[in-house]
């Protein structure tokens, strides 16, 4: 009787693997497809999917951490050309993208979706090492512009009128958001003005016609579902007003959920002799030495003023931008941005976007406080980190939408075979279930 149980048994256990490895065969392309049309379907932006919910709204909270750069040797600049000596105090962190974006309207003809994004800073006082109202010493922004944008005699004599100098002493709140300034008699910011106003417009497109396209032109917030590790990421960043490509680098575990995480790659900010795509950026052939200068993107002609955008302490940079200054120390965990993406829906679960502001000053013969200068410097004033931080309900609709996909495969299942998923499903599982299961 033992061994008529013991091969009874094998034979059950090899007619069981034999049906499950037909079961495998038959619903692995069926499953395939589920998932494929399942996603591809809430992916498409517009009402009544899971893209349109997180992408319209600003359920996750996006964070602006701000270091600021104290230059503690102002005076020997001046007086001996001697190089900054920096010390980074942050951050001072403020919540930002917590409004809806606005003015949506759909264009169905060609399958874009136009918006306008508010922008708007609070101050966290919790999240932040001081007061917007501590003071540090900085580069004189007023000074600094009109070294590029007035004929030397002109700034030289506003200076000497308003008693002021190559560097400045600001609170944190008049640096970031504006102070009336006593050369230019008006506000001036290095983010002024914020509160109150819009980015945009920007159109994006909804994947209704292909999925592969939706959100392109995006700040990051989302891409086209089925990601592959191969190919990289594009978005818009309109800090340096262009796309820039994020690179996978591995996966990892976020909260239960698998993401891949993609970062820029040191090419975004190469020179133009390296990356032809910013020769745009070299528009000083003196400065950029020949357009070889690496790691630094002149915008000024989309900001109006004279500033070079870069990553945190010049990660990437030609060498001689962290030679020139003392205090700097770049570092690829600290200073890299990157984003976790969820691969299967393509939603963004957690990013941190890096970059510096900058601006420039050299020597001049006509200029008193800079006649002590011997070359031109690129020096940092503020590095911010925008950061989101996943919340519940972002993490929710991510696993809701697996969870809902896992429950139509398995309710196809239940079609092709009934009474195996019955008998399997009704062991640990009230009728409800099975009712709530055969109605999705």
């Amino acid at each position: 009787m033992g061994c008529c149980n013991k091969l009874c048994g094998l034979k059950a256990g090899i007619g069981a693997g034999i049906a499950v490895a037909i079961l495998g065969i038959i619903l692995i392309p069926v499953g395939n497809n589920i998932i494929r049309e399942t996603v591809t379907k809430e992916s498409v932006i517009e009402p009544g999917t899971t893209a349109w919910d997180n992408w319209v709204s600003a359920d996750a909270p996006v964070y602006r951490q701000f270091w600021l750069f104290d230059v503690q040797n102002p005076q020997d600049v001046v007086e001996n050309g001697s190089k900054p000596k920096l010390v980074e105090k942050g951050p001072y962190t403020y919540k930002t993208r917590y409004l809806p974006k606005e003015n949506i309207t759909a264009n169905p003809e060609n399958h874009t979706i136009s918006f306008l994004l508010p922008a708007g800073a609070i101050f966290e006082p919790s999240l932040s090492v001081g007061s917007e109202e501590d003071s540090v010493t900085s580069l004189n922004l007023a000074v600094a512009g009109g070294y590029k944008l007035f004929p030397p005699w002109v700034l030289e004599a506003a200076i000497k009128l308003n008693n002021v100098s190559l560097f400045q002493r600001r609170t944190v709140r008049e640096i970031l958001w504006g102070y009336k300034d006593p050369i230019l008699k008006g506000t001036l910011g290095l983010f002024f003005p914020y509160n109150g106003t819009y980015d945009g417009p920007y159109s994006v497109f909804t994947g209704k016609d292909d999925i592969s396209k939706v959100s392109i032109i995006d700040n990051g917030s989302s891409f086209s579902p089925f990601l592959d590790k191969k190919k990289p990421l594009y978005f818009f960043s309109p800090d340096i007003s262009r796309s820039v490509s994020a690179e996978y680098e591995r996966s990892l575990n976020l909260k239960g959920i698998e993401v891949y995480r993609f970062k820029l790659p040191p090419l975004t900010l190469a020179s133009p002799a390296v990356n032809p795509d910013n020769q745009c950026f070299c528009t000083d052939s003196v400065v950029s030495k020949n357009c070889t200068l690496a790691g630094v993107l002149d915008i000024s002609s989309s900001r109006g003023q004279p500033v070079y955008i870069s990553l945190p302490h010049f990660l990437h940079g030609s060498p001689y931008l962290v030679e020139d200054v003392e205090g700097l120390g770049p570092s690829e965990e600290h200073h890299v941005t990157f984003l976790d993406v969820e691969p299967t829906t393509g939603f963004s679960l957690r990013f941190a976007k890096r970059l510096q502001v900058n601006m420039m000053y050299g020597p001049s013969k006509i200029i008193t406080v800079l006649k002590k200068v011997k070359d031109y410097t690129v020096l940092p004033i503020v590095w911010l980190n925008e950061v989101s931080h996943l919340s519940c309900t972002y993490c929710c609709r991510a696993l809701l939408l697996k969870l809902f996909i896992n429950l139509r495969l398995l309710w196809h299942i239940s079609k092709v075979f009934p009474e195996y998923i019955t008998s399997r499903f009704c062991t640990s599982h009230s009728k409800a279930d099975i009712f709530f299961l055969s109605h999705i």
